[in-house]
C-alpha cells in the first residue's frame, strides 16, 4: 500500500490540523507544536513492506509529544528508526536527551511517552518496525531505545543507503517485492545494531555478555534445527553447560525458554505478513517445531490468539 499527502494544495488556515491528522494516520496519535507563528509545509509518503512499512517525511520545524495518554487504545509496540537527511533531530525518551545529526540513525520505542522535535526544516527516513518483528531479529530492542549509531561507514551506511535507494523505487514494485525489501532492511538494521559494542551492555560484565551475544547469534542461526538443546549451543559456543544456563539465568529467562520464544516470534512474522503463502504447519516445521499441536498450543500462550487467528487478523482489510 502506498500514501502520498502535501500540504501545498491545502488552503493556509487548515495545513497544520491536516498535518496532526496524517501524522497520527500513518504512526501513531500524536500531539504536535509547530514552531513560529506563519504557514506550514509538509509531505509525506509511506509504503508498507510487508509488516513493516517506510515513509518519507519533510516538513518545517515543529515538536511531537507522545503522552501516557496515547498510549491507553495501543496494541503492539513499534520500533521507529529514524534518519535524518537535513537539519539536526532531538528526541527525549526515559530521561535520556539525544541529539542526532544527518550521518546516524536513531532509535524510538513507540510505547513510552516522548518528545521528538527538531526547529528548521528537516527530511527524514522513518522505517516503522513492530515489535514483534524486531524481536525475532534483535534480542531485547527495547535496550536500543535512544540509541544513535553510525550511518556514515559500514553496515550502518549499507542499511541507510538501501533504504534510500528502495524508497526511490518502491512505486515500481509489487506487494511481494516490497515485502522482500522490509525483511532484508530489518536485517540489515539487525546488523548494524550488532556490530555496535554498546548493546552489549546488559546487567552482568562485559565478557558475559560477550558470551551472551555470541550464543543468541548462535541460536537465530540454528533456528530451524529440531534437535537445537542447551548443550548444543554450550558446545557450539565452547563454555560449559552450566555457566551457559547462569548467563541466561542472569537475564531472567532460561535457555530453553529463548530458543522457544525465538522461535515463536520468527513464526509470528511469517504469520502476518502477507507475502507468506506457506500453511500454518509448514511454518511451523521450518522453524524448530515438531509437532503442529504444540506449536499452537505455545503460540497460544505467548500471544494470545492461535496462529489461524493472527493470519487472518492480519489480512483482514482494516489491519
Amino acid at each position: 500500500m502506498q500514501a502520498t499527502y502535501a500540504t501545498s494544495p491545502i488552503p493556509p488556515q487548515d495545513r497544520r490540523h491536516y498535518w496532526q491528522e496524517i501524522i497520527s494516520r500513518t504512526y501513531f496519535p500524536l500531539d504536535i507544536t509547530f514552531a513560529g507563528g506563519g504557514g506550514f509545509n509538509g509531505s509525506l509518503g509511506a509504503w508498507s513492506l510487508g509488516p513493516v512499512s517506510v515513509s518519507r517525511n519533510v516538513s518545517d520545524g515543529l515538536l511531537y509529544r507522545r503522552h501516557e495518554r496515547h498510549l491507553l487504545n495501543e496494541r503492539e509496540e513499534c520500533f521507529l528508526i529514524t534518519v535524518p537527511e537535513l537539519a539536526e533531530i532531538r528526541f527525549v525518551q526515559d530521561g535520556r536527551d539525544v541529539r542526532c545529526r544527518p550521518g546516524a540513525f536513531l532509535i524510538e520505542r513507540s510505547h513510552l511517552p516522548y518528545e521528538f522535535s527538531h526547529r528548521d526544516p528537516a527530511a527524514l527516513w522513518v522505517l516503522k518496525v513492530p515489535s514483534s518483528v524486531l524481536r525475532a531479529r534483535i534480542s531485547r530492542p527495547e535496550r536500543l531505545a535512544t540509541l544513535q549509531f553510525d550511518a556514515s561507514r559500514s553496515t550502518g551506511a549499507l542499511f541507510v543507503d538501501t533504504l534510500r535507494l528502495a524508497g526511490a523505487r518502491l512505486d515500481e514494485m509489487e506487494e511481494p517485492a516490497r515485502a522482500l525489501i522490509g525483511k532484508h532492511l530489518v536485517d540489515l538494521l539487525a546488523m548494524a545494531v550488532e556490530a555496535d559494542e554498546r548493546v552489549l551492555v546488559g546487567h552482568a560484565s562485559s565478557v558475559r555478555n560477550a558470551h551472551l551475544h555470541r550464543c543468541e547469534q548462535f541460536i537465530r542461526s540454528r533456528l530451524a534445527d529440531t534437535e537445537l538443546t542447551p548443550q548444543t549451543v554450550a558446545t557450539g559456543c565452547g563454555i560449559s553447560l552450566r555457566y551457559l544456563h547462569q548467563i541466561f539465568e542472569a537475564e531472567g529467562i532460561t535457555v530453553s525458554a529463548y530458543i522457544r520464544n525465538q522461535r515463536l516470534l520468527t513464526c509470528d512474522a511469517l504469520l502476518r505478513d502477507p507475502g507468506c503463502r506457506k500453511s500454518i504447519s509448514e511454518i511451523a516445521y521450518l522453524w524448530g517445531f515438531g509437532d503442529q499441536a504444540q506449536f499452537s498450543r505455545n503460540y497460544r500462550n505467548r500471544f494470545g490468539c492461535t496462529p489461524s487467528e493472527a493470519r487472518a487478523a492480519s489480512r483482514a482489510p482494516e489491519a
